[in-house]
């Protein structure tokens, strides 16, 4: 039986943990770590964050459906022929070039799209598709996965991952009245069977288990803290928030799928 936390120090560590990303990100550009304003798991070995590259062929045209800065997208241009990157906001997807001009990487197209809006491209244009902790951010969720479908050749592979509702921290968050996601523009949070549900609803399958990510322990945010300090302390307690997930996927931060087309 766990112990019970009160509420007070319920609210305090969560609000502890909250902050502490924030911190580490900017951390990181201040102690110049990076040029940008990043987290520090891009800076540091970790090999579980790429987790969807080895699912990419080198022949593979991908689309990277909310790539944000294009950390994911310049994993996956350094594998597959070409990778399309498409988000919302300017100011990150600027970041995504410049950072593609650095490495020399000709592969790489990004642009500036409203994902709610039907995709530039016609029908089955794209091998694989990245749709990495950005499902959890949208409104039309299985619009945007049936758009997503709708690019993708039949044999295509959609990497996906979402946030898991259903861990310890979570509920205990629930039980002292507090909000309970782990990020405030998250419009939705899932336990599994809803995360399965949902790309069922979009048109895709599971192609085997769920993958856990890491640890959802409430001092996140202290490492992400220290992460912008500290490099090798971070990846330190990054691999320890991965030894533990993978022993108790349930208490994992979220899940990651690799999915094919329903028929």
């Amino acid at each position: 039986m766990s112990v019970r936390w009160p509420r007070p120090l319920v609210a305090a560590v969560d609000a502890v943990n909250r902050r502490g990303k924030a911190v580490g990100v900017r951390l990181v550009r201040y102690t110049g770590k990076s040029r940008h304003l990043i987290h520090p798991k891009h800076l540091v070995d970790a090999p579980w964050h790429d987790w969807y590259v080895e699912y990419l062929e080198p022949a593979d045209v991908v689309l990277d459906v909310g790539c944000a800065n294009g950390a994911h997208t310049l994993k996956a241009a350094r594998r597959a022929r070409r990778v399309f990157g498409m988000d919302h906001d300017v100011t990150q997807l600027h970041v995504a070039a410049a950072e593609a001009r650095a490495l020399g990487l000709k592969n790489v197209h990004v642009f500036a799209w409203d994902l709610a809006r039907p995709f530039p491209f016609p029908d089955r244009s794209f091998d694989a598709a990245l749709f990495l902790d950005v499902i959890e951010h949208l409104h039309p969720r299985r619009e945007v996965l049936r758009e997503i479908r709708r690019v993708l050749t039949p044999s295509a592979r959609l990497l996906v991952s979402g946030p898991n509702r259903d861990t310890a921290w979570r509920r205990r968050l629930r039980a002292a009245g507090l909000f309970a996601f782990s990020d405030p523009d998250h419009k939705v949070e899932y336990t599994e069977a809803e995360f399965l549900a949902e790309l069922r609803a979009g048109g895709f399958e599971p192609i085997g288990p769920l993958m856990p990510v890491v640890y959802d322990t409430p001092w996140a945010g202290v490492i992400d803290a220290l992460g912008g300090v500290s490099l090798r302390l971070y990846a330190r307690l990054s691999r320890w928030k991965r030894d533990v997930a993978l022993a108790r996927p349930a208490e994992s931060t979220g899940f990651r799928v690799v999915a094919r087309l329903r028929p």
